[in-house]
């Protein structure tokens, strides 16, 4: 079943039991594969383009947060070179180059602060639950006035990936399948609720739904398959 999530929220680097991320004091960190200093941003925390029912939603989850039930996951704008290796231990057949990893960016983090992806994870080990704080941005219109559905797409895989990987470590989406409900406004808060419903052998079965931020209007609901992946098995010539 459900592994304890310790290990992989070290190496996110998440806050258990009340730690309250430093706003507004970004850590120095270490370029992959250089020794060049660089300065870690966390992402997840509150901007000024943060709608207050955001900011709301994320003080209760941080209160949360004090007795150790729920755990934190912040974001840094530099990626831990560890998960990095770990990443090239699994899979030696994929090249990847220091020129195009200091370009690369997280697609849902590649937006200007309230232009496209503000979000903020949250997990609790014990419900084998991972819930997001969303509020998208214009640059995600799809129908004048909302969300694209590729957009919400991307955040339900993303946030199913995070409950999926909390569970087994790294994986990869196999099947995604999605009820849209109604439509997302851009600019509005919602949040998306995912569970762990079974592990068989390296396969996770996960699931879950978005609901407006004062839980009256279910916009979608959604189940995923996700495959842990093997060390040494390629990527790039075997399917997975």
């Amino acid at each position: 079943m459900l592994r304890s999530c310790a290990s992989r929220l070290r190496t996110l680097g998440a806050v258990r039991g009340g730690a309250r991320p430093p706003a507004g004091n970004p850590m120095p960190a270490q370029r992959w594969f250089s020794s060049e200093e660089v300065i870690r941003k966390d992402r997840s925390l509150p901007n000024p383009s943060w709608k207050k029912e955001l900011r709301l939603l994320f003080e209760q989850f941080m209160k949360k947060c004090e007795d150790g039930s729920w755990t934190y996951i912040p974001f840094y704008s530099c990626r831990d070179s560890q998960m990095v290796r770990e990443f090239k231990k699994l899979n030696p057949d994929l090249k990847l180059e220091e020129k195009e990893l200091s370009q690369a960016q997280l697609f849902t983090r590649s937006y200007e602060e309230g232009m496209g992806f503000e979000y903020v994870l949250f997990c609790n080990d014990a419900e084998k639950r991972t819930v997001c704080l969303f509020q998208g941005g214009p640059f995600l219109q799809g129908t004048p006035g909302f969300l694209h559905g590729g957009a919400i797409s991307t955040m339900i895989d993303a946030v199913l990936g995070t409950s999926a990987m909390l569970a087994m470590g790294f994986v990869m989406t196999a099947n995604l399948n999605i009820n849209f409900k109604r439509p997302i406004p851009i600019g509005s808060v919602v949040v998306i609720n995912s569970h762990v419903d079974k592990v068989e052998g390296r396969k996770v079965f996960v699931s879950s739904d978005i609901r407006s931020a004062d839980e009256k209007t279910l916009h979608s609901e959604a189940t995923g398959l996700f495959i842990k992946l093997e060390p040494g098995k390629s990527l790039i010539y075997e399917s997975v």
